[in-house]
Parts: C-alpha cells; structure tokens; sequence
C-alpha cells in the first residue's frame, strides 16, 4: 500500500550545476471516535489515533518561552546510516518520570544545524515544562553544501532509503533506548521542520505512518511536490503542482505555518499542505469542523495579524490547523533571535505546534473504544 502519493518517482538526468546553485540560493533566502475502529485492520500501515484533551494550540501559541533553556541535558552524538554517519542532539528534560515522553523530531531549515535550529525555535525550554524530549538530526554537508534537506529527490522520497531512512532509524533508535532513566513514549512521536526541513518532515510523515503521530510543517512544501532540482525550483517559486491537488493517503493530524510575506517558499504550499490533510481526513470519513480567528502579534514595530483556521473533530481536538502570518517572511515564527531565520515578533510557532501534538497519540486503546 502505498502510503503518501508523492508520484512516479523516476530518476532524472543530472541538471547543470547552475540549477543546483540556483536552487541552494533560493532555500538560502530565507490530523475518533468509534469510527476509526474500523481501521483497526490497516494499523500496520495506518496508525489509528486517539486524541488526549489539551488546551488548544492557538490559545497557548503567544505563552512566553522562558529566557533561560536547560543545556545540560542537551548532548550530541553520531548514528551510523548507509555508509555515512549523521551528528544528531537530543534534549532529555530534567526531571525523571516513570511514565514515557513525548519525543518531537526536529529537521532544521538550510544553513542551519542542530544547535542553531534548537536556538532559534527554543524549543528545549519549552520542552522542559512539558516533559518533552526533542530530537534532532542533522544533515551532511557532503550530501548538501548547504545542509539543506534533499526532500526533492528520488532516492530521498522512498521507506527506508536516503534521509528518510535515516530519520525513521535515528527516531527508533532514541525510542528504544533509556536516557538517564527517561523513556521516549512510542504512541506521542511527531515530527515537523522548517523550509527544507519542513518539506522533509512532510515526506517522512507520509512514508511513516506508524511512527509518527502528527506533523508540522513550517515555511514548507507538501510532500510530491518536485521530483528533482527543477521541479523543486518551480515548486517553490510559484507553489507546489500548480493546477493539480496534492493527496495525503494516510490522515494524519497537521499543522502549518506560513508567512504572507514568504519569497523562498510560496505561501501557496501551506494551503496545498492544508488542503491535502483535509481530504484525507474527508475519505476517511472523519468530519472535521472549520473555526478561525485572528492573532495579534505582540510587541515590535508592526502589528501583523496571524490568520488561525482550525478544524476540529467533533469531541473537541484540532485535527488540521493553518496559521496564515500577514507579512511573515522565510522564519520560523515567535523564534529567538539568537538562531537563524527567526521571526521573534510573530506568534510562537513552538508553543502552537506543541500543543497541538499533546493532543494526538497514534494508537486507539482498546478500553478506549
């Protein structure tokens, strides 16, 4: 079964270096009730989800991130994949918990690493309130000179095969082992990211189903959306299959970020993103309620309007959520401005796309049903 369309990937010729530059300039720029039991039978391939009751990302999205984030707990390390070995960090919370952790994957944006990614989202100090573990791969230079993602090609857009491949391992690695008496919770792992990272994170969701429990994808693009350097470029200067529909086969809960004001990635790809969570939750027979409103940024010189729309499912959580940032460019929104690419006048992306993964866990309890 195929688990995300993402196309007839075939491989391409190899294009000029002028069109790899091209590219690698233009990313420099800047989700039920009794009715999911029927599923049961797909859990292999398509993991059932229960939702947990959790206040509502957008009513915690603009909850201040603590200036001082924990480091010590914050360790870096190596994981052997293919032939080439990937640094990663891992942020373990302080205190000890019998019960197991939620575990956020973090891909980072290009020219970015792990450390820079985990200081401009400051997700490490929120991820000590929560009792969250937060994971981050790193990519290679020698696979990308800009450390971007490789979300456009082929053989990176396959189960098992290339990043996604590693990511996967990586993910299963940190949730089979103990960290200083912690335990990473198999039924609470998500995954999102930025630019390239956030393109890759919608790839890796869709080939994973029943790993992951929910995705954000910010300033990104849908998965399918290029199947080379080419049609990457296209994809991002004018959105993602222009006139065609983007399909997620497996529903999965989702949350983007995009800002209005984005000249890397189109903001169209954040509604094709939207759009394609929508009608996998609609074939599946889930209906999703639509709410919106309005957030204010706070502070600074202007006073953008982030546009919140949300869909939620009759008992309450939110199973797709678009936050649409007026004027937002090519950052990660509420960021610290100590990390690259940030945009710390908007709303917290981290805290919205934290709350609105506590809400999801990947399996239906049997005493839940």
């Amino acid at each position: 079964m195929q688990h995300y369309s993402i196309g007839n990937l075939v491989s391409q010729p190899p294009f000029q270096k002028s069109w790899r530059q091209l590219l690698v300039d233009a990313l420099h720029e800047s989700r039920v009730g009794r009715r999911l039991v029927t599923m049961r039978w797909l859990q292999r391939v398509l993991p059932v989800l229960r939702s947990t009751q959790r206040p509502t990302a957008e009513a915690q999205s603009l909850v201040q991130v603590p200036d001082q984030t924990p480091t010590t707990n914050f360790s870096e390390a190596s994981f052997p994949f293919g032939a080439k070995t990937y640094p990663y960090r891992l942020y373990v919370p302080t205190a000890v918990s019998a019960l197991p952790r939620p575990l956020i994957v973090l891909l980072h944006g290009c020219k970015q690493d792990a450390q820079d990614f985990a200081q401009g989202t400051a997700m490490n100090a929120l991820a000590e309130q929560h009792g969250c573990m937060v994971l981050y791969p790193e990519q290679l230079t020698k696979a990308n000179q800009a450390r971007c993602w490789n979300w456009f090609e082929p053989e990176h857009q396959q189960v098992d095969q290339g990043e996604p491949g590693m990511i996967a391992a990586l993910t299963r690695y940190v949730l089979s082992g103990d960290h200083g008496g912690l335990q990473a919770d198999p039924d609470r792992v998500y995954i999102a990211g930025l630019s390239a990272g956030g393109a890759m994170a919608a790839v890796v969701a869709g080939l994973y189903p029943d790993l992951f429990a929910a995705v954000g994808v910010h300033s990104g693009l849908p998965a399918g959306a290029a199947q080379d350097m080419l049609s990457a470029f296209t994809a991002m200067r004018t959105g993602a299959n222009k006139g065609k529909k983007n399909v997620m086969l497996v529903p999965l809960p989702t949350i983007v970020f995009h800002g209005s004001a984005d000249t890397t990635v189109h903001p169209d790809n954040g509604d094709h993103i939207t759009n394609a969570a929508l009608a996998a939750w609609e074939a599946l027979g889930v209906p999703l309620k639509k709410g919106q409103s309005q957030v204010q940024a706070q502070g600074g010189a202007t006073q953008a309007t982030t546009h919140v729309l949300v869909y939620r499912n009759a008992d309450g959580p939110s199973y797709v959520e678009h936050w649409r940032i007026d004027d937002g460019p090519h950052a990660w929104s509420g960021g610290d401005a100590a990390g690259s690419f940030t945009a710390p006048e908007g709303p917290s992306a981290s805290e919205a796309m934290l709350s609105f993964f506590l809400q999801h866990k990947k399996r239906l309890q049997p005493n839940e049903i």
